[in-house]
C-alpha cells in the first residue's frame, strides 16, 4: 500500500510531538499553577488545530495511507519511523486531541495538588495515544503502546481514589501481560517475513495458517485485555472507580479503542484465515459482553462502576461488528467506537460534576438533583439516552449498522444463524435502557431525599463548556453521519477485502510459481 502526503509537511510528527514539547516546557520553565493550567490548555488546543487538516484534507476516494512519513530509525534491525493514517485511524487522532482539551478543562479546579505533574502527564499521554494511531512500523507502534502505560499509571496512582494503588497495579499487570505476547508475535513475524517490522508489509506477506493461528492468539490476548473483553475485563471497573474524572474520560474515550483498533489494524488484515477461523469464538465472547456484562451493570450501586460495565457491554458491540466481515458491520463498529468516546466520556464527566459537590458516587446518596441542577439534569439526560442508543444520537447509528451487518453476515462462518446473533445483540438496547434509565431516575428525578443535595449548585460556565462539543458531536453524528462514513468507507472496503481473501491461496500460488521456475 502506497504512502502519500498531500500537505507536503510532517503533520503527523507535529501532532505527536507538539504535546510532548509543551509538556517539557511546562515542566522545566513554569512554576505558577494557574499558568500551568493555561499553558496545558493552550498546547492541547493548538494540537487539536494541527490535527484538523487530517480531516479537512483527507482524500475519501482512496484506501491508501495518507500524510505518510518515512525515515530510517534503527537501521541494524530495519526499524523505521513510519507514519500514516487511513479512514480507520484518522478519526481517532482527532478524537484524542479533542478529548485531551476536555480533560484539561474538566480538571481545572478539582485537581489542586501537583497540578504541573498532572498536566504534564496528560500531554505526554496525548503524544503516546496519537502515536499509536499513526504508527505504521510495528516496533514504533509497540513503543507508543507501552509508553502509554506510564502516564496513565501515574494519573490513576497519584490522583486517584483511596484504592488507587490496587487499581493501578492491576491495570498495569493486565496490560503488560498482554503486551508481552504481542511483542513475541511481532518478533516472530519479523523473522518469518525476512526482517521487516512494516505493518503494511505484514498485510501482504503470505503467512501460513499455523503461523496465523498462533500470531492471532497472541494479538487477541493483547487486544482483548485493552478492549476489554470478558473474561479479562475485571481491571476496568477498578481503574475507572479509582481514576480521577479526567482519567476515566480518557480511559473510556480513547484507551479502550486501542484494543479494537488493534484487531482492525493487525488481526484482520495480517491473519485473515485465522480471523475467519475464530469468528464463532469472537461472536460468543462479544455476546457474553453484551448480555452478561449488561446484567452485571444493573447490579451496581456506584455510578462510575455502572458506566464502566456499560462501556464493556458497548465494546462487545464493537468486537461483534468487527468480526462480521461486512461493510455495514465494520463501519458500524468504528462509528460505535467514536460515539462511545463521546458518550462514555460525557457520562463520566457528569459523575465528576456531582462528585465535586457531594464527594460520593453512590446512587443512593442522590435523588431529586433536577430540582437544584436543571441544566445539568438536561445534559445528563441527553447522554443517558445516547447511551441507550436512541434514534437521533450517534450510538444509534453505530448499533443499527452493526445489527444490519450482522444480519447480512456469511452464515458459513458462524456456528449459529446470523439472525439469531443479531437478535441476541439487540437485547443490549433493552438492557442498556434498564440500567442507564434506572440510574438516571434515582439520581436525577423525584423529590430531594437528602439534605446534602439541596446544597448542590447548577453547572458553571466552565463545566458546561466542556460538554458543548460532546453534545454537538453526538447529535451531529446521530442526524448526519455521512461525512464520517465517507472518510472510512474505502479503508473499510479494503480491510474487508484483505480479511476475506485467503493467504493460504496466495501462498499456494507463490509455491506453484516457484515450482514452475524450478522445472523450467
Amino acid at each position: 500500500m502506497e504512502l502519500h502526503n498531500v500537505l507536503g509537511f510532517p503533520i503527523l510528527t507535529l501532532s505527536i510531538f507538539l504535546p510532548l514539547a509543551g509538556a517539557l516546557v511546562i515542566w522545566l520553565f513554569i512554576k505558577n499553577e494557574q499558568v500551568v493550567r493555561w499553558s496545558a490548555l493552550l498546547v492541547s488546543i493548538v494540537t487539536f488545530i494541527v490535527t484538523v487538516p487530517l480531516a479537512t484534507h483527507f482524500d475519501t476516494s482512496t484506501s491508501k495511507m495518507q500524510f505518510g512519513e518515512f525515515h530510517a530509525w534503527i537501521e541494524t534491525f530495519n526499524i523505521n519511523y513510519n507514519l500514516g493514517v487511513d479512514g480507520i485511524s484518522m478519526p481517532f487522532i482527532i478524537l484524542t486531541s479533542l478529548l485531551t482539551i476536555v480533560c484539561i478543562v474538566s480538571a481545572w479546579q478539582c485537581i489542586q495538588k501537583r497540578v504541573k505533574e498532572y498536566m504534564v502527564a496528560f500531554l505526554i499521554l496525548e503524544t503516546t495515544l496519537i502515536g499509536v494511531f499513526a504508527a505504521l512500523d510495528s516496533m514504533l507502534f509497540y513503543f507508543f503502546w507501552e509508553a502509554m502505560l506510564i502516564p496513565m499509571y501515574l494519573i490513576i496512582g497519584i490522583w486517584g481514589g483511596k484504592n488507587r494503588v490496587y487499581a493501578t497495579i492491576k491495570f498495569f499487570l493486565y496490560t503488560l501481560a498482554g503486551s508481552v505476547l504481542m511483542l513475541i508475535a511481532l518478533l516472530a513475524m519479523y523473522f518469518k517475513s525476512g526482517g521487516t517490522f512494516s505493518i503494511l508489509a505484514y498485510m501482504d506477506f503470505p503467512f501460513d495458517f499455523q503461523w496465523q493461528y498462533w500470531i492471532w492468539i497472541a494479538f487477541f490476548i493483547a487486544f482483548a485485555v485493552k478492549v476489554p473483553m470478558w473474561p479479562v475485563h475485571t481491571w476496568l471497573p477498578d481503574a475507572h472507580t479509582e481514576a480521577p474524572t479526567a482519567g476515566s474520560v480518557i480511559l473510556a474515550g480513547i484507551l479502550l479503542k486501542m484494543g479494537a483498533y488493534g484487531f482492525l489494524r493487525f488481526s484482520l488484515p495480517i491473519c485473515p484465515d485465522a480471523s475467519q477461523y475464530f469468528v464463532p469464538f469472537m461472536v460468543g465472547l462479544s455476546l457474553v459482553a453484551i448480555i452478561y456484562i449488561s446484567l452485571v451493570a444493573m447490579m451496581q450501586t456506584d455510578m462510575k462502576r455502572l458506566i464502566a460495565y456499560s462501556s464493556i457491554a458497548h465494546m462487545g458491540f464493537v468486537t461483534l461488528g468487527t468480526f462480521m466481515f461486512t461493510q455495514p458491520a465494520v463501519e458500524g463498529a468504528i462509528i460505535n467506537m467514536i460515539s462511545h468516546g463521546f458518550v462514555a466520556a460525557a457520562l463520566f464527566l457528569c459523575v465528576g460534576v456531582m462528585y465535586d459537590r457531594l464527594h460520593t458516587r453512590e446512587i443512593a446518596d442522590y435523588g431529586g438533583v433536577v430540582n437544584v441542577m436543571p441544566v445539568f439534569a438536561a445534559v445528563m439526560m441527553l447522554f443517558s439516552i445516547a447511551n441507550v442508543a436512541l434514534p437521533g444520537t450517534s450510538s444509534f447509528v453505530g448499533e443499527i449498522m452493526v445489527l444490519i451487518g450482522t444480519f447480512a453476515a456469511d452464515p458459513s462462518q458462524l456456528s449459529v444463524s446470523a439472525k439469531w446473533i443479531a437478535v441476541a445483540a439487540a437485547l443490549s438496547v433493552i438492557l442498556s435502557a434498564c440500567y442507564t434509565l434506572w440510574m438516571y431516575k434515582r439520581v436525577i428525578m423525584g423529590d430531594i431525599k437528602h439534605d446534602a443535595v439541596k446544597t448542590m449548585k447548577d453547572m458553571s460556565v466552565r463545566e458546561f463548556s466542556y460538554f458543548v462539543p460532546l453534545i454537538v458531536l453526538v447529535l451531529w453524528m446521530g442526524f448526519y453521519p455521512l461525512p464520517v462514513l465517507d472518510v472510512m468507507h474505502e479503508s473499510v472496503a479494503h480491510l474487508i477485502e484483505q480479511a476475506t481473501s485467503s493467504k493460504l491461496e496466495a501462498a499456494a500460488a507463490l509455491a506453484g510459481m516457484a515450482h514452475e521456475v524450478a522445472v523450467h
